[in-house]
C-alpha cells in the first residue's frame, strides 16, 4: 500500500492531476508521515465517537431535492449507542483538538494551501495519539463543519436565523443552480461514505482481541505496516471534500461547476475504495487467525470438561450445543416448538451426530426404538440430533430444504440451527468421537460422562434391550449371545422366529443373479419334498443395489419362487445389523480365529461381497449350515448321494458334511466392510480357509 502514496505539488495543472508518483518520493512521503507519529500512550475510546459521527454524517447527507423542497427526515430520536461510562467525559477530552482541526479544515481552505500541506499540519496536531484516534478525531472535526454546512442549508427555508447565515454564505446562490450541482453534491457524498467506510475499517484493526492476535503477529505486522498510508488518504480526502465545501460558499456559478474538483473527489473515492479493499482482505486474515485461536482455545477446553466430573450434564451439554443462555437451541419434535437446553437435565442423553446424507432408513429405525421409550418403562433417555454441517458448503436452499426435510422425521430433539455449533466442537466429533461420515450415537450419561463413543451398533443390535447404551451393557449382552437365527433374525420377520420352535426348516439366502435364484429355489423345493422335510426359504437380497434388488424381489412373489421381504427396509437392516456386529465385535478385541459369531458374520458379509448367491439352512437353534452358491446348489443336486445320510443322522448334519467334502481350496472371496467411525481392523482373515485377506479401498457414492 504504501506504493499508493503520492505526494501533490501545491499546483497541478489540468492533465497532471495523476495521483501516482515515482517510488522514491513515495518513499519520501512515508517517512514523512512516520515522522509525525509519537503516541504518548493515551487511550481514546473511539468507538462512541463514531457513533455520532455516522449519525451526523448520515443526517447530513440529504438530497439536494429536500434542500430545495424545504423537506427533511422526521426528527426521531437518536438511538443512544453513546450511553457508555464516561462518554461525556471523552468529549470533553478531545473537544479542545476537535475544534483545533475543525478550523484547520476551515482556515487552510480557505486560504488555498494545498492539500498535502493541510493534511500534514493535522498529522503533526495529533501526533500523540493512536492511528484510530487521529482518523477518528480528524472524522469529527470534519463532521462538525460538514454538519455546519448542510445545517444551514437544511433549515434555511424554515428557519430566520438559518435563512440569515445562508444569505452571509451566499447559500442562496447553491439553491437556486442546484439542479446543475447535483452531480457534485452526489460527488461529495460518495466520498464521505468512502472516508467512513475505511475509518470503520482502521478501528476494527483497533478492536482485534490482543489476546488473540498482538501486533507481532505477521497477519497483524502486514495490516499495521498499510494503516498509516490508509490514515494519510482518508484525512486527505476530508481535506479535499472540505475544500469542496468552501469553494462553494461566495464563488461564481460558473466556478463551482468546474469539473476538475469533481474529477479529483472521484479520484480520492476510487483511491479509499482500493484501500479499504486491501484493508478487508487484511481484516479477513487476521480474523481467520483469531478464530484458529479461538477454536484451539476452545477445543482445550471441551478436553478439560470432558476430563472433569459434574453434578448434572448441562455445562457438558451448554459446551457442546451452544454456549449462550439467552436463546433456545433445541426444537421439539413433538411440539415443533422451541425448547431450552434445560429439558435435557440430568437425563441420558444419545447424541445422534450426522450430516445431511443420512440414511433415511437409520431414522426409520430409530423412530422405532424412540418410540418405545413412550411406551415401556424404565427407559429414560432422549435423543438429540446434532447435524454437522461443512462450514466451506455454502448454506443454499437446497441444503436448507434438506436440513428441514430431516428435521422433520425426527420426534426427539434437534439442534435448530447448524450454525449454532462451534467449530471446535465439531473438530472434537471428528478428532475425539471418529465423527467422519456415517452417522454415530455418543452417549452421555446423566452427568455428562461419555459411556459410548458409538452406540449405534448395540442400537441396531439390540434396540433398546442395549440402555443404557454403555460398553460395559454391551459386553454383558455379547456374554448372553450364541449364533443362532434368533439373532441374525431378531426384530425383522416374527414368522421365523414363529418356525424356530417349530422345528421347522428355515432357509435364508441372497444374492442378485436371478438365474441362479430360480435353479436353486427349483433344487430346494426338491429337495425338501424328496427329504420330507418342511422348509420355508427367505430371500434377503444383497446390502447393496436397492433397485436390481427391489426388481428380484418383485420377480420372486410373481413366479412364487419362495418368500421374501417386500420391504426394502427390512433388507438393508439385514444387512445394517451384520455389520454392526461384526464392528461391535472388533471394538471388543474379538478376532474370527476366537468368536465363532464373529466368524459366521464376516462369512455371511463375504458372501454379500461376492457375485454369487448363497444360502443358509437351519433348525431350530443349534443346527445351521451355510455355503456359497454354487456349492449348495452342487449339494442339493447331488441329495441322493447323502439322502441315507440325512435320514439317519438329520438333515443339516448331513448338509454339513456334503459341503464339506464339496470344499476346495480354489477360492476368492470379496469382502466389503462399511466405512465406520472408528477405524478398520489392519487383519481381516478369509472365511473360507482362514489364511490373511489383502487389503483394498472402495468407495462408494450410492447404492446401485
Amino acid at each position: 500500500m504504501a506504493s499508493n502514496i503520492v505526494q501533490q505539488p501545491a499546483k497541478m495543472h489540468k492533465g497532471d492531476r495523476g495521483m501516482t508518483i515515482a517510488a522514491s518520493e513515495d518513499s519520501a512521503m512515508m517517512k514523512q508521515i512516520q515522522s509525525t507519529h509519537s503516541p504518548d500512550g493515551r487511550e481514546v475510546d473511539v468507538k462512541p465517537i463514531l457513533h455520532v459521527i455516522e449519525d451526523v454524517l448520515r443526517r447530513a447527507n440529504p438530497s439536494i431535492e429536500s434542500v430545495i423542497n424545504g423537506t427533511r427526515e422526521p426528527a426521531d430520536a437518536f438511538v443512544e449507542k453513546t450511553a457508555v461510562a464516561g462518554f461525556d467525559y471523552i468529549l470533553e477530552a478531545l473537544a479542545y483538538i476537535i475544534n483545533k482541526i475543525s478550523c484547520e479544515l476551515a482556515c487552510k481552505c480557505s486560504g488555498g494551501a494545498d492539500a498535502h500541506s493541510t493534511t500534514m499540519a493535522i498529522f503533526n496536531n495529533l501526533s500523540n495519539y493512536s492511528w484510530d484516534a487521529k482518523v477518528v478525531i480528524s472524522l469529527a472535526a470534519f463532521a462538525v463543519y460538514y454538519g455546519d454546512f448542510w445545517l444551514v442549508a437544511q433549515l434555511s427555508t424554515t428557519n430566520p436565523l438559518a435563512k440569515s447565515v445562508s444569505l452571509l454564505k451566499q447559500l442562496p446562490d447553491i439553491i437556486e443552480h442546484a439542479g446543475s450541482l447535483k452531480s457534485r453534491f452526489d460527488t461529495i457524498k460518495n466520498l464521505v461514505k468512502a472516508i467512513l467506510n475505511v475509518t470503520k475499517c482502521i478501528v476494527e484493526f483497533k478492536e482485534l482481541p490482543p489476546q488473540y492476535i498482538s501486533h507481532e503477529t505477521p497477519p497483524m505486522t502486514t495490516a499495521m505496516a498499510h494503516i498509516p498510508t490508509a490514515a494519510y488518504w482518508t484525512i486527505r480526502s476530508m481535506v479535499a471534500c472540505s475544500s469542496q465545501i468552501t469553494s462553494l460558499l461566495g464563488m461564481s456559478y460558473e466556478h463551482i461547476t468546474s469539473t476538475t474538483e469533481a474529477w479529483e473527489l472521484s479520484s480520492l473515492a476510487h483511491k479509499l475504495a482500493n484501500i479499504q479493499d486491501h484493508l478487508n482482505s487484511q481484516l479477513a486474515i487476521c480474523h481467520q487467525h483469531i478464530d484458529e485461536k479461538r477454536h484451539a482455545e476452545t477445543y482445550q477446553s471441551l478436553i478439560r470438561l470432558f476430563e472433569m466430573a459434574h453434578v448434572d450434564n448441562m455445562r457438558i451439554l451448554k459446551a457442546l450445543i451452544c454456549q449462550k443462555d439467552d436463546i433456545l437451541p433445541l426444537l421439539d419434535g413433538t411440539t415443533r416448538t422451541r425448547v431450552s437446553i434445560e429439558v435435557l437435565k440430568r437425563k441420558t442423553v444419545v447424541l445422534l451426530i450426522s450430516d445431511l446424507d443420512i440414511f433415511e432408513e437409520e431414522l426409520i429405525i430409530l423412530a422405532q426404538f424412540h418410540h418405545e421409550t413412550k411406551t415401556r418403562s424404565g427407559l429414560h433417555y432422549e435423543i438429540v440430533w446434532i447435524p454437522v454441517i461443512d462450514r466451506s458448503t455454502p448454506w443454499n436452499e437446497e441444503n436448507r430444504k434438506r436440513f428441514e426435510q430431516l428435521q422433520a422425521m425426527m420426534l426427539w430433539y434437534t439442534v435448530a440451527d447448524p450454525w449454532l455449533l462451534d467449530p471446535a466442537v465439531i473438530r472434537y466429533m471428528k478428532e475425539v468421537w471418529h465423527f467422519s461420515k456415517k452417522l454415530i450415537l455418543v452417549v452421555l450419561d446423566p452427568q455428562g460422562k461419555v459411556v459410548c463413543n458409538n452406540a449405534l451398533h448395540m442400537v441396531m443390535i439390540w434396540g433398546n434391550l442395549a440402555y443404557p447404551f454403555s460398553t460395559a451393557k454391551e459386553e454383558s449382552l455379547w456374554k448372553e449371545e450364541t449364533w443362532k437365527m434368533e439373532l441374525l433374525v431378531d426384530g425383522i420377520d416374527p414368522a421365523i422366529m414363529n418356525w424356530i420352535p417349530q422345528g421347522i426348516f428355515i432357509c435364508l439366502y441372497g444374492g442378485e443373479d436371478i438365474e441362479w435364484i430360480r435353479k436353486f429355489t427349483t433344487a430346494a423345493k426338491v429337495v425338501a419334498t424328496t427329504a420330507g422335510i418342511t422348509m420355508e426359504m427367505v430371500y434377503v437380497g444383497k446390502s447393496k443395489s436397492k433397485e436390481r434388488i427391489r426388481r428380484i424381489t418383485s420377480t420372486i412373489s410373481k413366479d412364487n419362487l419362495s418368500r421374501c421381504w417386500p420391504d426394502p427396509i427390512s433388507i438393508w437392516y439385514f444387512w445394517t445389523r451384520l455389520e454392526s456386529m461384526w464392528y461391535s465385535k472388533i471394538q471388543h478385541g474379538k478376532t474370527p480365529e476366537n468368536d465363532r459369531i464373529l466368524q459366521e458374520v464376516l462369512t455371511l458379509l463375504s458372501f454379500d461381497g461376492s457375485d454369487q448367491g448363497w444360502a443358509i439352512i437351519c433348525r431350530g437353534s443349534t443346527e445351521m449350515a451355510r455355503a456359497n452358491g454354487d456349492t449348495i446348489l452342487t449339494s442339493f443336486r447331488e441329495f441322493d448321494r447323502w439322502a441315507e445320510e440325512a435320514r439317519q443322522n438329520g438333515f443339516v448334519p448331513a448338509l454339513n458334511e456334503k459341503l464339506h467334502q464339496l470344499h476346495t481350496p480354489q477360492h476368492c472371496n470379496r469382502l466389503i466392510l462399511p466405512g465406520i467411525s472408528g477405524g478398520i481392523p489392519e487383519k481381516v482373515v478369509c472365511a473360507e480357509c482362514g489364511r490373511p485377506m489383502e487389503k483394498y479401498f472402495m468407495y462408494r457414492c450410492c447404492t446401485d
